[in-house]
């Protein structure tokens, strides 16, 4: 008995070096850090289970949990609807009206990550933000175009920076055909990218930092021209689960200036995909009561994306957010 759970621990241990990674590889596959999450504990379970067939002269243990990994996966994407943004699923609102549409369920959307969910400790600076760049929220719904197998290809190769051999052997298949597939999956992320594509979000750079300052001072004094000035002319802006979406910094500001809009809520930082996050507190009954996780995107010192995810009694916790403000917290 003893040996079997000093097994166990060295299996905890040894797989627990991968989790961070793993989540951020399933997320890149799945779009949910929810389904990431789950997808994350089979592969433990499944490593767990099957720890006496591990052959280290087959292959690294990293890599056999990989294999693992994908084959999750590939197997919770059978049958499963493309995740999307509100971009992905029809025009632009005409001028910002105020039908928001029916709200779609969960499963329609991409979902936001924590940073932490998909960073490893110790990780160096060069590598967080390599990271950050590959969960981008369009990144993450590009990818959701891609066949599984296809989407799998170019996350390893083109993220993860494997070999064609090292995949062709996970996969069960030729380096030839891996090539080919990459090339496909490539030509599809090209069309279905933005350009340019957001900045991953560094803390240490003043212009970024400087503009977030900014932005929550206008934001939470509900001063639109100056929160205006700051959004790129064709800025858009969303509010998952509503398929609705609107295009252009003068609709946002009407938007934000109709009846109280976001007067009085306040804002708590975070860091989701990569990018510069709020958790935003409306005032209820006396406190700020969560009411959605704002994910920016910022290209050249302007924001020119801003996602409003709803249903936040899920996503607070994942990003370590308060369930409310009192009066004497600041952001």
């Amino acid at each position: 008995m003893t040996d079997l759970a000093d097994r166990h621990a060295d299996t905890d241990l040894e797989f627990d070096a991968y989790r961070a990674e793993l989540t951020g590889y399933c997320y890149r596959m799945l779009g949910s850090p929810f389904e990431a999450e789950d997808a994350v504990q089979e592969t433990h379970l499944r490593a767990w289970r099957n720890r006496h067939r591990f052959d280290p002269d087959r292959g690294a243990w990293k890599t056999w949990l990989y294999a693992i990994a994908t084959n999750v996966c590939l197997d919770m994407l059978r049958g499963a609807k493309r995740r999307a943004r509100a971009m992905d699923m029809g025009p632009a609102s005409e001028g910002g009206g105020p039908d928001f549409g029916r709200p779609l369920s969960e499963d329609h959307w991409v979902l936001p990550v924590a940073d932490q969910q998909v960073l490893s400790g110790g990780q160096d600076p060069a590598a967080v933000v390599e990271v950050r760049e590959s969960v981008r929220l369009a990144f993450i719904a590009a990818l959701q175009w891609l066949p599984p197998r296809q989407r799998s290809i170019l996350v390893l190769r083109d993220v993860l920076n494997w070999s064609a051999q090292e995949v062709a052997q996970l996969l069960d298949t030729s380096p030839t055909a891996v090539n080919s597939a990459l090339q496909r999956a490539r030509m599809t992320i090209d069309d279905r990218l933005p350009e340019p594509s957001t900045e991953a979000f560094d803390p240490s750079d003043d212009r970024q930092r400087e503009l977030l300052e900014e932005y929550v001072s206008a934001f939470e004094s509900h001063d639109i021209p100056r929160l205006v000035s700051l959004l790129r002319e064709d800025a858009i802006n969303s509010m998952p689960p509503f398929p609705w979406w609107v295009r252009g910094r003068d609709v946002i500001g009407r938007l934000f200036d109709t009846g109280d809009g976001c007067r009085g809520d306040r804002l708590v930082p975070t860091i989701a995909n990569g990018a510069p996050a709020f958790g935003q507190y409306k005032q209820v009954d006396g406190r700020h009561r969560p009411f959605g996780l704002v994910v920016l995107g910022v290209v050249d010192g302007q924001i020119v994306e801003s996602t409003t995810f709803l249903g936040v009694e899920r996503l607070f916790p994942c990003f370590g957010l308060p369930s409310a403000l009192g009066e004497s917290e600041r952001t």
